[in-house]
């Protein structure tokens, strides 16, 4: 399975006649490709262009006489396959911006109503525009608004466009986006498993405290954030009773996602704190969590749900390590 977006750097010179020789001809005879001038003007120095593959696929080139960056998510020329792998934080800045212009302007095209969401666009596009997942992860947030049931696609846009806006993952953009997933297979609950970590960043981010996420652990365990420095957490999120073949109570299932993480990372890490996403819960099944309140056997707990329109509401178990500070709404 092929990754998120990178650069491939070539460091030997490029001219016209080579790009149409070493580039262009092999994809054209494998599965049809045209070349096509940038929409945008390449970086001082650089001369660029598009590849557009007859089965949808399509590539970026960027070159001058002593190196070249390419960026596709179609099949790799043989010239290309030894070259090294860089994301566009390890660019120069002129190549990943006109990179970056090329590709939203392809979004804008071909999904109109993702390019809306600026800071969606931009903060997923690794994964967009990825050979593998750039089917799946666009149809996540088009078909199944991010996660939320009974939303729209806009709504659930509207609240990681809100979360995404402040900037708070900007430099975890590849660890946090490669987490939506590059697979060809659309694995809903993964997927909202994920945006659970999102949750729980606009939670801390809005709180005021400092996190880092994906934390490696000398345990062999990667924890999800680690908060002011000394502080662990772990997210997990139910699946809805819907869609369980067991614990196909609302209270059920959030017992035995949360006593998974008890075996394992929490067993390793008794001391960190676990946040419990019931976002993909109707209003109902969490009207029957919010009621009972149940623990999960394990302190201290978080579980809460979060809405479209930016309401989060929850309730804790032990003592917090750190303070959320009205982010959330506690169930009393």
């Amino acid at each position: 399975m092929a990754g998120p977006l990178r650069f491939r750097r070539s460091t030997r010179p490029w001219n016209d006649q080579q790009v149409r020789d070493q580039l262009l001809r092999p994809l054209d005879d494998t599965i049809g490709a045209r070349l096509e001038e940038p929409w945008f003007d390449p970086p001082n120095g650089y001369e660029a262009c598009r590849l557009e593959m007859h089965n949808g696929e399509f590539a970026l080139f960027v070159w001058n006489d002593h190196e070249g960056y390419w960026m596709g998510n179609t099949t790799t020329p043989e010239v290309l396959w030894r070259t090294d792998k860089y994301d566009f934080t390890e660019v120069p800045y002129g190549i990943a911006r006109w990179a970056q212009r090329e590709l939203l302007a392809r979004l804008e095209v071909v999904d109109p109503w993702l390019a809306d969401y600026d800071h969606v666009a931009w903060f997923f596009l690794p994964v967009f525009c990825s050979k593998d997942g750039r089917t799946t992860t666009r149809r996540f947030f088009d078909e199944h608004a991010a996660g939320f049931p009974d939303a729209t696609r806009d709504e659930g846009l509207a609240f990681y466009e809100d979360a995404l806006s402040t900037g708070m993952l900007d430099a975890y953009r590849y660890t946090m986006a490669s987490k939506l997933g590059t697979s060809q297979g659309l694995d809903l609950g993964r997927m909202a498993a994920t945006m659970g970590e999102f949750t729980v960043a606009k939670l801390l981010h809005d709180a005021g405290v400092r996190f880092e996420p994906e934390i490696e652990l000398d345990s062999g365990h990667a924890l999800d954030f680690l908060v002011d420095g000394e502080h662990l957490v772990e997210v997990t999120r139910p699946l809805p009773p819907a869609r369980r073949d067991r614990a196909d109570t609302p209270i059920a299932a959030l017992r035995e996602t949360a006593g998974a993480k008890n075996s394992d990372q929490l067993r390793a890490h008794p001391t960190a704190t676990l946040f419990v996403d019931c976002s993909s819960f109707r209003d109902d099944e969490w009207a029957a969590v919010a009621a009972e309140r149940p623990s999960v056997s394990h302190d201290p707990t978080v579980v809460f749900r979060a809405r479209p329109d930016g309401r989060i509401e929850g309730y804790r178990h032990g003592t917090l390590p750190f303070e959320l500070n009205g982010a959330i709404d506690w169930l009393e």
